[in-house]
């Protein structure tokens, strides 16, 4: 069985992540291999749009697989994970400024590399079985895939509210956090991915979008800004415990299960990823990030504690917030030197692509 199947129907190229099982959990072949498609049928003018999907009914891709980046960290020297993350986030950075309309239909579980392979894409497409997250503090991990830049960008704190606390969210507050862009009910879905074939995407969007159902996120931006917009998470977790919100103070406990050194890397990567523009430039500062975490004990533990073991009960080190140094933090945005990104070196940065 291959992992990622690609067609083509009438005038869309269609992408279908397979590995329902793994809820469609990202390979590096699998990054590889869309990275061929996307070049093959830029240049194929039969093919007008491209669809991503994915296989079964639980979503559209959980992340990628942590289990081997588990194994490469605690038993391996970590290059192998730091090539795959080297050819993801030039996808991610590809999907982004991809010169056709790139449809991203993330129905069901949408998390970590599968927010990177539709979040940036131009079409981006909920529904009322969404569940879309950056949940990496839970497993001693910085969210990474251009997940610091998109949520550096929505309004107010709830980007950094979703960044430390991985919470998942529904089809509203994706597009009130600006990680989606319309809602279609999954009933609907065949039917308008059907339509891709033969009509241009606005005439399908126009045929199949509907109203969003409410959200959560909207009625909580009172204490989310107020706890959120604090400098340090020493701090964050101090304004939650004495807002008086019950779910200010759920909130607080939450973060505190997290890993301390992934929180507090975690808001400094939010905070310099406000200040550095086009998304190649945060690429770069993620992937230096996520090297780090490599030498992390974090990393591996975490990944054990909820993905191998699942005792939930992960030994972080250090175990508490004051122990985590600025020093500690700084270290995980030491350049690379010549083993750098190097996306905005060599990329257009351009911000939009008209349609």
């Amino acid at each position: 069985m291959t992992d990622v199947h690609f067609r083509t129907r009438g005038r869309a190229g269609h992408i279908i992540l397979n590995r329902p099982k793994a809820l469609n959990s990202l390979t590096h072949d699998m990054v590889l291999r869309i990275s061929e498609a996307l070049d093959r049928w830029e240049h194929d003018p039969a093919v007008e749009t491209v669809v991503i999907t994915g296989a079964g009914e639980r979503g559209l891709c959980a992340g990628g697989d942590i289990r081997a980046i588990h194994d490469d960290a605690r038993d391996g020297d970590g290059s192998a994970t730091a090539a795959f993350w080297r050819d993801e986030y030039h996808l991610n950075a590809r999907i982004a400024r991809y010169p056709k309309p790139y449809v991203a239909v993330m129905d069901g579980i949408v998390m970590g590399g599968g927010v990177g392979v539709s979040a940036h894409g131009a079409f981006r497409i909920v529904t009322e079985r969404s569940r879309i997250a950056m949940p990496e503090t839970g497993i001693g991990f910085v969210p990474d895939v251009g997940g610091t830049y998109l949520l550096a960008l929505a309004p107010g704190e709830l980007g950094t509210y979703l960044a430390l606390t991985g919470a998942q969210i529904g089809a509203a507050d994706a597009l009130l956090c600006g990680l989606a862009d319309h809602y279609v009910p999954s009933a609907a879905l065949q039917d308008f991915v059907d339509d891709l074939a033969e009509k241009a995407v606005p005439e399908v969007l126009a045929r199949h979008v509907r109203p969003t159902p409410a959200g959560d996120l909207a009625g909580r931006r009172d204490w989310i800004d107020a706890c959120f917009s604090a400098d340090t998470v020493e701090d964050i977790v101090h304004r939650l415990l004495a807002h008086g919100d019950p779910a200010a103070k759920e909130t607080a406990e939450t973060l505190l299960t997290k890993s301390p050194t992934a929180l507090k890397v975690t808001l400094a990567a939010l905070r310099r990823a406000r200040e550095l523009g086009p998304l190649e430039r945060v690429l770069d500062q993620e992937y230096r990030v996520s090297c780090a975490n490599l030498t992390s004990p974090d990393l591996v533990e975490g990944i054990r504690a909820q993905v191998i073991d699942k005792d939930r009960d992960p030994r972080w080190s250090p175990p508490t917030l004051v122990e985590v140094t600025d020093a500690d933090v700084e270290r995980f945005f030491t350049p690379l030197g010549e083993h750098e990104l190097g996306l905005a070196a060599h990329s257009d940065t351009t911000e939009e692509v008209a349609w």
